[in-house]
């Protein structure tokens, strides 16, 4: 009975889906105002069937329903529990219908916490992300259903879940990665609502904002615990390999970031309103230009799902009909957009426009780094890879101006600065960044290595003009500032955090490759590694061996350490389990490679220093962005919108 409940599901839920699409915005152009107020019950009950259909795929995953094709495929009667549900989003059908119910969850938040807006604005907004549901669903039922059985050869035990997704990473990193791809519908919905209603303004801005924030947020924390998982589960030591599928979740981030700071200009200075909605428009159209790019078949990565080409097609025809309609009615709309406030050459709003076209072409380079192998290859002209060499030579250069701009930006005034009050901001800052990047970094390491004195001068500029920023505003207004300034701040410094992570890692990291017996000593750096002894490992689906090592610093204990080879008998696949010893300035790393002969592994010892703080710089910028989204000043936007929509009721 699961399949018959779950298909039932996803076919009410489409049936809401269509009826959410077309009755609300109907009743906008009629002015009817109940065929407006079905919005809110349709998006509540088309989450209700796909978080009933999400439910079904799960119970039938808790208890081995192999009678399911897609649970015979992915899961056994020997996988831990946490496994079995999490396996649930572990290929490509299951994906996608998580995608689809978080699409149903933002939808079902729009419809809640949007009572304060005006009733029309929300019907659009609902009816746009119907739309976007409909399309989705209807691809899980037509090429991607979960449900489909496997009558009369039912198993007895099932496939598996591939080795490699195992770990409880995959427990939170997809779904916030989703959170964060599908967040930007919503962006996207208040966008095309606008261009449709012709009320692009402070309000509109106002109302984007916490929504486009809350969606970065997730993304955020989506790349970043990918990052961490890749550096834990594959056992290459590495934090950012620049592939395609990495680089799909960045695009939408960098736009994503740039569409934040066009907000701000549009919600205060009433500038930058077509920008702002390009900025949406493509935001969530790179979303769906990741999920294209992961379930096309056209990728061969450990991230990558689908090799269905029917699926490709149908996602493909999908992103050029959003993108082509949003882009059609832009085109149709963008007279009606009239930008005010003019502003300086030397204003916050020249530095936050220079920001977003720094974003942009950061964008559009790592895009086409990655179409230009995809479309080399459909022209079967040969096979290449652009690997990290490009992405490193086009995107360094780019984030050296934007990392200048980002330490000034926030000590800007709007619309005009005497170059004399910016000079007063920042003379402090730039002698603190000189002497940090440039004298200490020399005299710390007792030689010139140009790519650390240009990553850490960086940091040490973004960091000291951002303190020096808070400490002057709260000499003149105090502490009470507001939590969107505070975010800011939290989110600024991140970056920095960020910026000294990578660079310090990526230069003084020291990989070994070495082929160890028990009893053998390996030295890294100032640290000394012994192979202690091999012991069988037993798990509840897998075997393996164990690998002791202790670990010396200058001669003296430091810690033991366990490095794992895993062997999954149904897959019949091995995976490296690392042995990590993690601290806040540097890492020891130890990834068990292939057995040799005479007792004999071959293994990499790492040496990391600061990787650290690659993730402690996005969960700052997470924190920040969390902090950004309490502001009060929301709940003010809210009050305002339901007095405007009280007063439009009125007249």
């Amino acid at each position: 009975m699961i399949p018959e409940f779950g298909n039932f599901a996803l076919v009410v839920a489409l049936c809401f889906a269509v009826t959410q699409a077309i009755i609300p915005l109907l009743g906008t152009y009629r002015g009817n105002r109940t065929w407006i107020q079905m919005a809110r019950p349709l998006a509540l009950g088309q989450f209700f069937f796909l978080l009933f259909a999400y439910a079904t795929l799960t119970y039938a995953f808790i208890n081995n329903d192999f009678f399911v094709a897609y649970v015979a495929a992915n899961s056994n009667t020997h996988l831990p529990l946490l496994y079995r549900i999490t396996a649930v989003w572990g290929a490509h059908e299951g994906s996608m219908l998580l995608w689809t119910t978080i699409l149903g969850v933002w939808t079902a938040a729009v419809a809640f916490f949007s009572r304060s807006l005006p009733e029309e604005t929300t019907a659009q907004v609902l009816a746009i992300l119907g739309l976007i549901s409909f399309g989705f669903i209807l691809f899980i039922i037509t090429t991607s259903n979960p449900f489909a059985t496997l009558l009369p050869n039912i198993p007895l035990q099932g496939r598996d879940l591939n080795p490699l997704l195992q770990d409880p990473g995959l427990a939170i990193h997809p779904p916030m990665l989703y959170m964060g791809y599908v967040g930007f519908s919503v962006a996207f919905a208040f966008a095309i609502a606008a261009l449709l209603s012709g009320r692009l303004d402070a309000a509109w801005a106002r109302w984007s904002r916490p929504w486009t924030i809350a969606a970065w947020c997730f993304l955020t924390l989506g790349i970043t615990l990918g990052s961490w998982w890749s550096y834990r589960v594959l056992g290459w030591g590495g934090w950012w390999a620049w592939d395609p599928v990495e680089n799909a979740s960045f695009l939408p981030w960098l736009v994503g970031t740039a569409l934040m700071h066009s907000l701000i200009v549009c919600e205060k200075r009433n500038a930058f309103k077509g920008w702002t909605v390009l900025l949406a428009i493509m935001a969530f159209s790179l979303s769906l230009f990741g999920t294209f790019l992961v379930r096309s078949g056209i990728l061969t990565s450990v991230h990558a799902f689908a090799l269905d080409p029917t699926r490709g097609v149908y996602m493909l025809l999908f992103l050029l009909i959003v993108v082509g309609c949003s882009l059609t009615l832009y085109a149709f709309r963008a007279h009606r957009i009239h930008s005010g406030g003019q502003f300086n050459a030397l204003s916050r709003e020249t530095f936050l426009l220079s920001n977003n076209v720094l974003l942009f072409i950061m964008m559009t380079t790592i895009l086409l780094g990655t179409l230009y192998p995809l479309f080399i290859d459909a022209m079967h002209a040969g096979k290449i890879s652009v690997g990290p060499p490009y992405f490193n030579a086009v995107f360094i250069p780019l984030s050296i101006p934007l990392f200048i701009l980002l330490g000034i930006g926030p000590l800007m005034f709007w619309q005009k600065m005497p170059m004399k009050k910016i000079w007063q901001r920042i003379w402090l800052g730039l002698l603190i960044t000189l002497v940090i990047g440039v004298v200490i970094t020399v005299k710390i390491l007792g030689h010139i290595h140009i790519m650390v004195i240009v990553g850490l001068t960086l940091a040490a500029w973004i960091i000291a003009l951002t303190l020096i920023g808070l400490i002057q505003r709260i000499r003149q207004q105090g502490w009470r500032q507001s939590r969107n300034y505070y975010g800011m701040i939290l989110a600024h410094l991140g970056v920095g955090v960020c910026i000294i992570g990578i660079t310090v890692t990526s230069v003084y990291s020291i990989e070994k490759d070495v082929s160890m017996r028990p009893g053998n000593t390996a030295q890294v750096g100032q640290y000394q590694f012994t192979f202690m002894r091999t012991q069988p490992l037993i798990g509840p689906n897998y075997t393996g061996v164990t690998a002791v090592f202790t670990v010396k610093e200058n001669g003296h204990y430091l810690t033991t350490l366990n490095a794992e080879k895993r062997l999954f008998p149904v897959q019949h696949m091995a995976t490296t389990e690392a042995a990590i010893d993690a601290g806040l300035f540097r890492d020891l790393y130890i990834s068990l490679g292939d057995p040799l002969r005479h007792g004999g592994w071959s293994l990499r010892l790492y040496y990391k220093p600061f990787v650290r703080w690659v993730w402690l710089g996005g969960l700052l910028m997470l924190f920040g962005g969390i902090l950004a989204l309490s502001d009060r000043r929301y709940k003010l936007a809210k009050r305002l919108a339901t007095k405007t929509s009280s007063n439009q009721n009125v007249s």
